[in-house]
């Protein structure tokens, strides 16, 4: 049986309480490192390693350094705007291209763990909107590490655990407290994962999407083989299905409110020049100014009116 002595979690919206939960639940003696990915602000200060150590009372926990070594029984936690990358046998931190829309990246740390140590990885996936973390569970997946999704009815948000459960292999969906029950009887060999076939990986070849990429605008490209379906571009922003059709959908918003604002700045602009100008001229200023306004009352009733569709 496969040593399993590397613990990825991660989580987004409503995740903070089940991560308490399971951590609680752990032994202060487990021999795995553990590495925790949650979504921050980019421009804040992370306390959660010191609510993690106040609130648990278990494994150690503080904030992921460059460079770090990794040590068995420490909990090491994303900083803000850094992707944590789990290397062999240290930390890197990057502040590479967002994936995802998100650095720090649950699918990075997932991936970069997978790559590294693929069998002796735990994959643990949380609460959360969107997808991030899915491709990354599927990875361990695929180079036979074990994949855990926190149980969707249980989550505060649950679209994360059910987007992994669509796309990859999961081997066990839980409440948070049973995924800390069972994390250490999958470390120690106690509870025996159903063991897979640890895939290599090769290059999937990319074909252009025909999309751009909303971070940079950039053309997307589609990648082609197994997995979840993802486009990445030149850059390196990475992005899910899902997750690029929520990002343009606001791209689409923001732009039509960007055009009510220049609509109705040039009617105002119209109206201050009529007063500047002679007669006949003023009133096909106020005229043009009438028809700007017009325009702007028509987008608006458009994002009003606008009705989108739901995507599991």
């Amino acid at each position: 049986m496969a040593k399993r002595d590397i613990v990825v979690i991660g989580g987004s919206a409503g995740s903070i309480e089940a991560l308490l939960n399971l951590l609680r639940s752990l032994p202060v003696n487990l021999p795995a490192a553990i590495f925790v990915v949650i979504h921050l602000t980019p421009r804040g200060k992370s306390v959660l390693a010191e609510i993690i150590d106040r609130q648990t009372g278990g494994l150690p926990a503080k904030q992921a350094s460059e460079g770090e070594r990794i040590s068995p029984g420490r909990i090491y936690v994303a900083p803000p705007d850094r992707h944590l990358l789990v290397a062999n046998s240290h930390i890197h931190l990057a502040r590479g291209p967002k994936e995802g829309l998100h650095r720090p990246s649950i699918n990075v740390t997932f991936r970069s763990a997978a790559a590294t140590y693929g069998p002796r990885v735990i994959g643990v996936l949380l609460s959360g909107m969107l997808d991030d973390g899915a491709s990354g569970l599927w990875e361990i997946a695929n180079r036979g590490g074990v994949a855990v999704v926190q149980e969707p009815s249980e989550a505060q948000f649950p679209s994360m655990p059910l987007n992994a459960l669509q796309d990859a292999d999961i081997s066990y969906r839980l409440p948070a407290r049973g995924i800390g029950t069972i994390l250490p009887k999958l470390v120690t060999g106690e509870e025996s994962a159903e063991e897979k076939e640890c895939v290599p990986h090769e290059h999937q070849p990319e074909k252009y999407s025909g999309f751009s990429c909303p971070e940079c605008h950039g053309p997307l490209f589609q990648k082609e083989g197994p997995g979840p379906l993802q486009f990445r571009c030149r850059i390196g922003h990475i992005l899910s299905l899902k997750t690029l059709l929520d990002e343009h959908t606001s791209t689409q918003e923001r732009k039509l409110y960007e055009a009510v604002l220049a609509l109705e700045e040039g009617a105002d602009l119209a109206l201050f020049t009529a007063t500047r100008t002679d007669e006949t001229q003023g009133r096909q200023l106020k005229q043009e100014a009438e028809q700007l306004r017009r325009h702007a009352r028509e987008i608006k009733k458009l994002l009003e009116e606008r009705e989108m569709s739901a995507i599991d």
